[in-house]
């Protein structure tokens, strides 16, 4: 039996040009495994969860890093840092909800290492699938998770068809809410791809959580101006403030005059395997007062829907009770 905790043995390319990647992830397809940070990759090959033949590790690949300021927005390098991203000027004047979300991913050592790409790239994070079970996500016919007896306080509220399991990343509700826009490239060219179509959930793919396929590779995030210095709201719930994932997190926009909302984009993380963009309760505030009398108000619908398993039901106020807040702030 292989010993967990320990690397098993692949083959390892590091290109430095994105053509030379590209054409390594091409010709591997699935037997190559893109690595950014690493932080997501190396728990799964450790455990034997998951296999590959060769690692592809894109680290050294100068130009998918660093953030740049563009005609209508900016533009964010998959393998910028978390680190970079919190502390980044231009994110923090303009796009500051998405600094705030990257500043609570993990530990400062994870966001040291971390990238933006990995982390909205990384995989769910239920400990029956990461354990190697035979589960629907990994091919079988039973979700451990949806059982009577099964350990499921962390898992999904919403769209839990055949897997339960919640999305893990902090960016990503953020990214939604900002309406950016993923920058995917293989060897047929470039394609851009919404945050919220990029995501996906088990009804459509229950093997992957993102729209990439062999061969693909997540280049740059295009964040536009569209929603540049509106009112923010970002707050994360987990058990501990360091090193925790989220239990739920909300990611708010608000364009507001005169005290009025205008518009909205209204992001939940950890309800499900995606980002859940709150399309009734944006609906619901349009035109009124931004204060807790309106939040009091359509708190309630940011859980319609939902279908609580044995041990997730306090997710249902905690998700109502961010959404107020984000409102009433």
């Amino acid at each position: 039996m292989p010993a967990h905790d320990v690397m098993p043995n692949m083959d390892l390319y590091q290109p430095v040009q994105v053509e030379d990647a590209l054409a390594i992830a091409d010709r591997l397809a699935e037997r190559g495994w893109l690595v950014g940070g690493g932080q997501d990759t190396y728990g799964w090959l450790k455990d034997r969860a998951k296999s590959a033949d060769a690692l592809i590790d894109l680290s050294g690949i100068e130009s998918l890093r660093g953030i740049r300021e563009t005609a209508n927005g900016i533009e964010i390098g998959a393998l910028t840092t978390l680190t970079e991203v919190a502390e980044s000027e231009i994110i923090h004047n303009s796009y500051s909800l998405l600094s705030q979300a990257a500043a609570v991913v993990a530990s400062p050592q994870i966001r040291n290492i971390g990238t933006l790409g990995g982390n909205v790239s990384q995989d769910v994070r239920c400990w029956y699938y990461r354990r190697g079970l035979s589960c629907y996500r990994a091919g079988g016919n039973l979700c451990y998770a949806d059982t009577p007896q099964g350990m499921n306080r962390e898992h999904a509220l919403f769209e839990q068809s055949r897997c339960v399991a919640a999305g893990a990343s902090d960016t990503a509700p953020a990214l939604v809410a900002l309406d950016a826009t993923m920058v995917i490239q293989n060897l047929d060219g470039t394609r851009t791809v919404s945050a919220e179509d990029f995501f996906v959930g088990p009804a459509n793919d229950i093997e992957s959580t993102t729209v990439l396929r062999p061969g693909d590779i997540l280049t740059a995030v295009r964040i536009p101006n569209t929603w540049a210095n509106a009112t923010f709201y970002w707050e994360k719930v987990a058990d501990r403030n360091v090193w925790d994932f989220s239990l739920v997190n909300v990611a708010a926009a608000f364009k507001v005059s005169g005290g009025t909302i205008q518009d909205s984009r209204i992001v939940a993380g950890a309800v499900q395997t995606t980002p859940r963009r709150l399309t009734n309760v944006e609906a619901a505030v349009r035109g009124q007062a931004k204060n807790a009398q309106t939040g009091e108000s359509v708190k309630a619908l940011a859980a319609e829907g939902a279908r609580t398993l044995a041990h997730n039901g306090f997710k249902v106020p905690l998700l109502q009770n961010l959404v107020k807040r984000a409102i009433s702030a």
